[in-house]
Protein backbone atom coordinates (compact mmCIF):
# COMPACT_ATOMS: atom_id res chain seq x y z
CA UNK A 1 0.00 0.00 0.00
CA UNK A 2 1.06 3.63 -1.02
CA UNK A 3 2.30 5.42 2.86
CA UNK A 4 0.76 8.25 0.76
CA UNK A 5 -2.52 7.19 0.67
CA UNK A 6 -4.79 8.72 3.29
CA UNK A 7 -6.36 5.86 5.60
CA UNK A 8 -10.15 7.04 6.62
CA UNK A 9 -10.75 7.56 10.39
CA UNK A 10 -13.20 5.24 11.96
CA UNK A 11 -16.93 6.54 12.12
CA UNK A 12 -17.72 8.83 15.36
CA UNK A 13 -13.93 10.00 16.16
CA UNK A 14 -13.62 13.65 15.69
CA UNK A 15 -9.83 15.42 15.16
CA UNK A 16 -8.77 16.56 18.79
CA UNK A 17 -8.14 20.08 17.20
CA UNK A 18 -12.41 20.31 16.86
CA UNK A 19 -13.01 19.45 20.55
CA UNK A 20 -14.03 22.25 22.27
CA UNK A 21 -11.18 24.29 24.64
CA UNK A 22 -11.13 23.13 28.30
CA UNK A 23 -13.30 25.48 30.75
CA UNK A 24 -10.67 27.83 32.83
CA UNK A 25 -9.14 25.90 36.00
CA UNK A 26 -10.30 28.80 38.18
CA UNK A 27 -13.87 28.35 36.97
CA UNK A 28 -14.13 24.79 37.89
CA UNK A 29 -12.11 24.83 41.55
CA UNK A 30 -14.80 27.43 42.55
CA UNK A 31 -17.43 24.87 40.85
CA UNK A 32 -15.64 22.28 43.48
CA UNK A 33 -15.62 24.50 46.31
CA UNK A 34 -19.42 24.65 46.02
CA UNK A 35 -19.63 21.32 45.50
CA UNK A 36 -17.77 20.05 48.59
CA UNK A 37 -18.92 22.80 51.13
CA UNK A 38 -22.27 23.38 50.67
CA UNK A 39 -22.87 25.06 53.99
CA UNK A 40 -22.15 27.50 51.62
CA UNK A 41 -25.69 28.00 50.62
CA UNK A 42 -27.72 25.51 53.10
CA UNK A 43 -26.87 27.89 55.96
CA UNK A 44 -28.59 31.30 54.42
CA UNK A 45 -31.34 29.26 53.23
CA UNK A 46 -32.14 27.54 56.58
CA UNK A 47 -31.56 31.18 58.23
CA UNK A 48 -33.99 32.78 55.59
CA UNK A 49 -36.48 29.52 56.60
CA UNK A 50 -35.94 30.47 60.33
CA UNK A 51 -36.77 34.22 59.80
CA UNK A 52 -39.73 33.75 57.65
CA UNK A 53 -41.36 31.40 59.98
CA UNK A 54 -40.42 34.21 63.09
CA UNK A 55 -42.12 36.84 60.40
CA UNK A 56 -45.13 34.67 59.95
CA UNK A 57 -45.57 34.25 63.67
CA UNK A 58 -45.43 38.28 64.20
CA UNK A 59 -48.04 38.92 61.56
CA UNK A 60 -50.45 38.35 63.93
CA UNK A 61 -52.41 41.38 65.19
CA UNK A 62 -50.40 43.00 61.74
CA UNK A 63 -53.60 45.09 60.39
CA UNK A 64 -54.53 46.68 64.03
CA UNK A 65 -50.36 47.42 64.31
CA UNK A 66 -50.59 48.98 61.34
CA UNK A 67 -53.33 51.48 61.37
CA UNK A 68 -51.86 52.47 64.61
CA UNK A 69 -48.32 52.98 62.77
CA UNK A 70 -49.72 54.82 59.80
CA UNK A 71 -51.02 57.47 62.69
CA UNK A 72 -47.14 58.66 63.17
CA UNK A 73 -45.27 60.78 61.20
CA UNK A 74 -43.54 59.01 58.19
CA UNK A 75 -40.35 58.97 59.38
CA UNK A 76 -41.19 56.84 62.24
CA UNK A 77 -44.08 54.88 60.28
CA UNK A 78 -40.89 53.84 57.97
CA UNK A 79 -38.72 52.78 60.54
CA UNK A 80 -41.80 50.48 61.84
CA UNK A 81 -42.69 49.14 58.71
CA UNK A 82 -39.09 48.38 57.52
CA UNK A 83 -37.48 47.51 60.53
CA UNK A 84 -38.73 43.49 59.62
CA UNK A 85 -36.73 44.01 56.62
CA UNK A 86 -34.03 45.73 57.91
CA UNK A 87 -33.60 42.58 60.45
CA UNK A 88 -34.12 39.47 57.99
CA UNK A 89 -31.00 41.61 56.08
CA UNK A 90 -29.19 41.67 58.75
CA UNK A 91 -29.24 38.34 60.13
CA UNK A 92 -28.27 37.06 56.75
CA UNK A 93 -25.85 39.40 56.10
CA UNK A 94 -24.42 38.11 59.75
CA UNK A 95 -24.78 34.25 58.53
CA UNK A 96 -23.25 35.01 55.61
CA UNK A 97 -19.78 36.25 57.47
CA UNK A 98 -20.12 33.58 60.06
CA UNK A 99 -20.24 31.14 57.08
CA UNK A 100 -17.32 33.02 55.08
CA UNK A 101 -15.07 32.77 58.51
CA UNK A 102 -15.61 29.37 59.05
CA UNK A 103 -15.15 28.14 55.39
CA UNK A 104 -11.71 29.55 54.88
CA UNK A 105 -10.76 28.57 58.55
CA UNK A 106 -11.21 25.10 56.67
CA UNK A 107 -10.43 25.40 53.61
CA UNK A 108 -6.55 23.98 53.62
CA UNK A 109 -6.50 22.60 57.12
CA UNK A 110 -9.60 20.19 55.74
CA UNK A 111 -7.52 19.22 52.79
CA UNK A 112 -4.73 18.47 54.97
CA UNK A 113 -6.42 16.10 57.40
CA UNK A 114 -8.33 14.50 55.14
CA UNK A 115 -5.55 13.91 52.69
CA UNK A 116 -7.12 15.23 50.32
CA UNK A 117 -4.23 17.47 49.46
CA UNK A 118 -2.37 14.55 47.88
CA UNK A 119 -5.12 14.15 44.92
CA UNK A 120 -5.53 17.88 44.28
CA UNK A 121 -1.77 18.51 43.84
CA UNK A 122 -1.38 16.06 41.51
CA UNK A 123 -3.69 17.91 39.29
CA UNK A 124 -3.07 20.66 36.83
CA UNK A 125 -4.00 23.43 38.75
CA UNK A 126 -1.56 25.79 40.46
CA UNK A 127 -1.43 26.71 44.09
CA UNK A 128 -2.23 30.88 42.97
CA UNK A 129 -5.54 29.01 41.22
CA UNK A 130 -6.86 26.91 43.64
CA UNK A 131 -6.13 29.71 46.58
CA UNK A 132 -7.81 32.24 44.42
CA UNK A 133 -11.15 29.49 44.22
CA UNK A 134 -10.85 29.90 47.81
CA UNK A 135 -10.73 33.67 48.29
CA UNK A 136 -13.59 33.81 45.80
CA UNK A 137 -16.26 32.17 48.22
CA UNK A 138 -16.33 34.95 50.91
CA UNK A 139 -15.24 38.04 48.52
CA UNK A 140 -18.23 37.21 45.46
CA UNK A 141 -20.06 33.94 45.35
CA UNK A 142 -21.16 34.29 49.67
CA UNK A 143 -22.61 37.68 48.83
CA UNK A 144 -24.02 37.06 45.36
CA UNK A 145 -25.79 34.22 47.42
CA UNK A 146 -26.76 36.38 50.10
CA UNK A 147 -28.35 39.02 48.00
CA UNK A 148 -30.86 36.15 46.04
CA UNK A 149 -31.69 34.87 49.44
CA UNK A 150 -32.30 38.59 51.23
CA UNK A 151 -34.11 39.54 47.99
CA UNK A 152 -36.17 36.31 47.78
CA UNK A 153 -36.79 36.36 52.01
CA UNK A 154 -38.14 40.24 51.89
CA UNK A 155 -40.46 39.69 48.45
CA UNK A 156 -42.45 36.80 50.02
CA UNK A 157 -42.49 38.76 53.78
CA UNK A 158 -43.81 41.70 51.36
CA UNK A 159 -46.40 39.62 49.50
CA UNK A 160 -47.60 37.61 52.63
CA UNK A 161 -48.51 41.11 54.62
CA UNK A 162 -50.06 42.12 51.36
CA UNK A 163 -52.54 39.06 51.53
CA UNK A 164 -52.86 39.68 55.21
CA UNK A 165 -54.22 43.33 55.03
CA UNK A 166 -56.18 42.85 52.09
CA UNK A 167 -57.68 40.62 53.81
CA UNK A 168 -58.45 42.69 56.60
CA UNK A 169 -59.60 45.79 53.48
CA UNK A 170 -56.64 47.92 54.20
CA UNK A 171 -54.01 48.52 51.46
CA UNK A 172 -51.19 47.42 50.88
CA UNK A 173 -49.67 50.46 49.34
CA UNK A 174 -48.05 51.08 52.81
CA UNK A 175 -45.87 48.37 52.66
CA UNK A 176 -44.39 48.74 49.06
CA UNK A 177 -44.30 52.85 49.07
CA UNK A 178 -41.81 52.50 52.58
CA UNK A 179 -39.97 49.59 51.92
CA UNK A 180 -39.20 50.16 47.98
CA UNK A 181 -37.58 46.52 47.39
CA UNK A 182 -35.85 47.22 43.72
CA UNK A 183 -33.94 50.49 45.97
CA UNK A 184 -33.02 48.38 48.59
CA UNK A 185 -32.06 45.81 46.22
CA UNK A 186 -29.52 48.13 44.81
CA UNK A 187 -28.45 49.50 47.97
CA UNK A 188 -28.26 45.59 49.94
CA UNK A 189 -26.16 44.51 46.30
CA UNK A 190 -23.64 47.95 47.11
CA UNK A 191 -23.34 47.17 50.63
CA UNK A 192 -22.62 43.48 50.11
CA UNK A 193 -19.76 44.47 48.08
CA UNK A 194 -18.85 47.08 50.48
CA UNK A 195 -18.58 44.69 53.40
CA UNK A 196 -17.22 41.97 51.45
CA UNK A 197 -14.01 44.27 50.21
CA UNK A 198 -13.85 45.64 54.34
CA UNK A 199 -13.57 41.63 55.49
CA UNK A 200 -11.20 40.66 53.16
CA UNK A 201 -8.56 40.62 55.49
CA UNK A 202 -10.43 38.67 58.04
CA UNK A 203 -10.88 36.21 55.07
CA UNK A 204 -7.56 36.34 54.42
CA UNK A 205 -6.11 35.75 57.66
CA UNK A 206 -8.45 32.61 58.25
CA UNK A 207 -6.98 30.95 54.89
CA UNK A 208 -3.38 32.05 56.05
CA UNK A 209 -4.10 30.20 59.98
CA UNK A 210 -6.01 27.26 57.36
CA UNK A 211 -2.64 26.40 55.83
CA UNK A 212 -0.80 26.81 58.73
CA UNK A 213 -2.20 25.57 61.76
CA UNK A 214 -2.17 21.72 63.00
CA UNK A 215 -5.46 22.12 64.96
CA UNK A 216 -8.18 24.07 66.25
CA UNK A 217 -7.74 26.48 63.61
CA UNK A 218 -10.67 29.01 65.44
CA UNK A 219 -8.32 29.04 68.82
CA UNK A 220 -5.15 29.66 66.23
CA UNK A 221 -7.19 32.74 64.54
CA UNK A 222 -8.69 34.20 67.62
CA UNK A 223 -6.10 34.08 70.74
CA UNK A 224 -3.14 36.12 69.10
CA UNK A 225 -5.87 38.80 68.68
CA UNK A 226 -7.36 38.78 72.36
CA UNK A 227 -3.60 37.98 73.89
CA UNK A 228 -2.06 41.61 72.60
CA UNK A 229 -5.70 43.51 73.12
CA UNK A 230 -5.36 41.95 76.95
CA UNK A 231 -1.44 43.04 76.46
CA UNK A 232 -2.29 46.10 75.55
CA UNK A 233 -4.89 46.88 78.35
CA UNK A 234 -2.74 45.94 81.17
CA UNK A 235 0.49 47.06 80.23
CA UNK A 236 -0.58 50.62 79.19
CA UNK A 237 -4.33 51.45 79.72
CA UNK A 238 -5.39 51.81 76.32
CA UNK A 239 -7.57 50.00 74.01
CA UNK A 240 -6.45 51.03 70.53
CA UNK A 241 -6.56 47.73 69.19
CA UNK A 242 -9.58 46.30 70.58
CA UNK A 243 -11.21 49.93 68.20
CA UNK A 244 -9.07 48.93 65.29
CA UNK A 245 -10.30 45.16 65.22
CA UNK A 246 -13.88 46.79 66.08
CA UNK A 247 -13.29 48.76 63.40
CA UNK A 248 -12.33 46.16 60.69
CA UNK A 249 -15.80 44.54 61.73
CA UNK A 250 -18.11 47.14 61.62
CA UNK A 251 -15.97 50.62 60.52
CA UNK A 252 -17.33 50.07 56.63
CA UNK A 253 -20.71 51.62 57.71
CA UNK A 254 -20.23 55.38 58.41
CA UNK A 255 -17.77 55.28 54.86
CA UNK A 256 -20.01 53.59 52.82
CA UNK A 257 -23.35 55.11 53.90
CA UNK A 258 -24.49 58.32 55.33
CA UNK A 259 -27.60 57.71 57.51
CA UNK A 260 -29.64 60.75 57.75
CA UNK A 261 -32.09 60.92 60.92
CA UNK A 262 -36.20 61.29 61.13
CA UNK A 263 -35.49 61.31 57.66
CA UNK A 264 -38.04 58.79 55.34
CA UNK A 265 -35.09 58.94 52.45
CA UNK A 266 -32.88 55.70 52.04
CA UNK A 267 -29.26 55.79 53.29
CA UNK A 268 -27.70 58.13 50.86
CA UNK A 269 -24.20 55.80 49.36
CA UNK A 270 -20.96 57.41 49.28
CA UNK A 271 -18.84 55.34 47.32
CA UNK A 272 -16.02 57.77 46.67
CA UNK A 273 -15.60 58.02 50.20
CA UNK A 274 -15.68 54.44 50.86
CA UNK A 275 -12.91 53.94 47.97
CA UNK A 276 -10.91 56.55 49.15
CA UNK A 277 -10.34 55.43 52.51
CA UNK A 278 -6.70 54.51 53.77
CA UNK A 279 -8.36 51.49 56.01
CA UNK A 280 -10.10 49.70 52.71
CA UNK A 281 -6.52 49.84 50.79
CA UNK A 282 -4.54 49.07 53.98
CA UNK A 283 -7.14 45.91 54.70
CA UNK A 284 -6.69 45.05 51.29
CA UNK A 285 -2.90 45.06 50.88
CA UNK A 286 -3.29 42.87 53.95
CA UNK A 287 -5.51 40.66 52.61
CA UNK A 288 -3.26 40.04 49.40
CA UNK A 289 -0.15 39.70 52.03
CA UNK A 290 -2.53 36.73 53.98
CA UNK A 291 -3.20 35.37 50.46
CA UNK A 292 0.44 35.09 49.27
CA UNK A 293 1.92 33.73 52.73
CA UNK A 294 -1.51 31.12 52.43
CA UNK A 295 0.14 30.16 49.01
CA UNK A 296 3.36 29.20 49.98
CA UNK A 297 2.03 27.28 52.87
CA UNK A 298 -0.06 25.18 50.33
CA UNK A 299 3.05 24.48 48.33
CA UNK A 300 5.12 23.63 50.89
CA UNK A 301 2.83 21.66 54.01
CA UNK A 302 2.19 18.33 54.06
CA UNK A 303 -0.89 16.20 54.91
CA UNK A 304 -1.13 15.91 58.66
Amino acid sequence: MNSSETVPEPAGVSDPGDRPATPQPLYWSVRRELWENRSIYVAPILVAIVVLFGFLVSTIGLPERRREVLLLDPAQARAAIEAPYDMAAIMLILTAFIVGVFYCLDALYGERRDRSILFWKSLPVSDLTTLLSKATIPLVVLPLITFAIVVVTQLVMMLWTSVLLISQGMSPASTWTYVPLFQNAFILLYGLAAIALWHAPIYGWALLVSGWARRATFLCAVVPFLAIGFFEKITFGTSYFASMLRDRLMGFAPKAFVFQMHSVDCPQLTPGAYLSSPGLWLGLIAAAVFVVIAIRLRRYRGPL
